[in-house]
């Protein structure tokens, strides 16, 4: 795999650090800011709403950005939101300063997954998108409870400057380790809302709001579940964060080259182990042991649909992928909400604390049966395809003595290969 995919991983450890370390430092801004954790929660809904917004809009505002520039230009605006979070005076400016570190989230990863795909030939273009979200999932195994741990000894704000530095670092590494990747001369906002409109781009993006609703609606409160439903003490709620977080690694790790094979049986495989699963969660979570093996397995299994979601919308989107790749993470980012929403609603009407397990199988068959439709309505596939993100897509100009560093940076580079047939996945 090229080292370009690193820099990439580096910076989706930064966003996956931010986006979930507000969880675990509520009662600490809270008590900070003077306001009650209810009121504090706002901070997470903030972050998600920048994402939902700011995935179609930068994503559009840069649609005839060269790649690479791009990426530095987003890492850039979350490297600033998250120092205005660190810095903010008081609850209204870090409220700010969470949505501007939210803004870049989807257009990030869209983009991003754009040039994993474009670095590697085609039948590992799975391979590499995975890669680059093994960044999101470390993160939640090292970064939420390392960052966590940080605030709670020396201030949340210290959180926030450390993961300002992450993004620093972040785009050193893209600086150094991505090519110059040009825009297509083809490519235009126009183009990217034309793909975004098609049926099967649709029909992706509503697998991943409700098949992906599933896994949040466990996730939002399984520190509460951990003491109160597992039996654990407060003290085990990192470990068993940690945990999931593994689980999501190894689903992360299996997706790729499972998804290059077969993207549409691992798509219905995952969605209906998560639906399984999820079922079975309330019957085996007061048994400690079985209640950790089945978090593994629900971090597992849930990350295991984002690869060939992430595919299969950039794969229909054919030769303007872009916007479809970003907006799937404000579908995700839609799951996230809505899960936790349902969720807290089964709580709050006295189901019990193990409840959101049965709205989130419910949540994930609804998914399972939208992907079910897509592939039905898309018969003329070819199943013995690989996977692959455009017709002809251009690969990444090589860095050659004869190179100008003052060519326009929008020209479009030649196909180092034949143009191939749209993807029939």
């Amino acid at each position: 795999m090229p080292l370009a995919l690193l820099a990439l991983a580096v910076s989706a450890f930064g966003i996956g650090t931010t986006e979930f370390v507000m969880m675990g430092l509520l009662p600490n801004v809270a008590d900070d800011l003077d306001t009650s954790v209810p009121t504090a929660g706002y901070l997470v809904s903030a972050y998600a709403i920048g994402v939902v917004l700011g995935a179609p809009l930068l994503t559009g505002l840069g649609s005839r950005v060269p790649r690479k520039k791009m990426l530095l230009l987003l890492m850039a605006l979350f490297t600033v939101g998250n120092l205005a979070s660190a810095l903010a005076p008081d609850f209204g400016w870090l409220l700010a300063g969470r949505f501007l570190a939210g803004l870049p989230h989807g257009a990030f990863f869209g983009v991003g997954a754009v040039v994993a795909a474009r670095l590697v030939s085609e039948g590992r273009q799975a391979r590499a998108v995975a890669t680059m979200f093994l960044g999101l999932t470390v993160a939640n195994i090292v970064g939420v409870p390392a960052a966590t741990l940080l605030g709670q000894h020396l201030g949340w704000r210290a959180t926030f400057l450390v993961v300002a530095v992450i993004g620093l670092a972040a785009m050193a590494a893209l600086a150094r380790l991505v090519p110059r990747i040009p825009v297509e001369a083809h490519q235009d906002v126009r183009r990217e809302l034309r793909a975004l409109g098609n049926r099967q781009v649709l029909l992706g993006l509503l697998t991943a709001v409700f098949g992906f609703a599933g896994v949040f609606a466990v996730y939002s409160y399984l520190s509460a579940m951990t003491t109160k439903a597992m039996g654990f003490g407060e003290s085990s709620v990192t470990l068993v964060l940690a945990l999931f977080g593994i689980g999501m690694t190894l689903g992360a790790l299996a997706a790729g080259p499972l998804t290059d094979r077969a993207l549409r049986p691992t798509l219905y495989g995952s969605l209906g182990a998560l639906a399984v699963v999820l079922v079975a969660f309330p019957f085996t979570v007061h048994v400690q042991w079985a209640a950790l093996v089945m978090v593994v397995l629900l971090g597992g299994v849930g990350f295991m649909t984002t690869t060939p979601l992430q595919m299969l919308v950039m794969n229909k989107a054919k030769d303007a992928p872009t916007l479809a790749s970003a907006s799937n993470h404000s579908a995700f980012n839609l799951a996230n909400a809505g899960g936790a929403w349902l969720g807290g609603v089964a709580i709050a009407a006295g189901w019990g604390w193990t409840s959101p397990a049965l709205v989130g199988a419910v949540l994930a068959v609804i998914g399972l049966a939208i992907a079910a439709t897509a592939g039905f309505l898309d018969r003329d596939r070819d199943p013995e395809k690989p996977s692959r993100v455009v017709a002809g897509a251009p690969r990444p100009t090589t860095h050659k003595p004869t190179d100008s560093p003052h060519s326009p940076s929008g020209t479009p580079s030649s196909p180092s290969a034949t143009p191939h047939s749209p993807s029939g996945v």
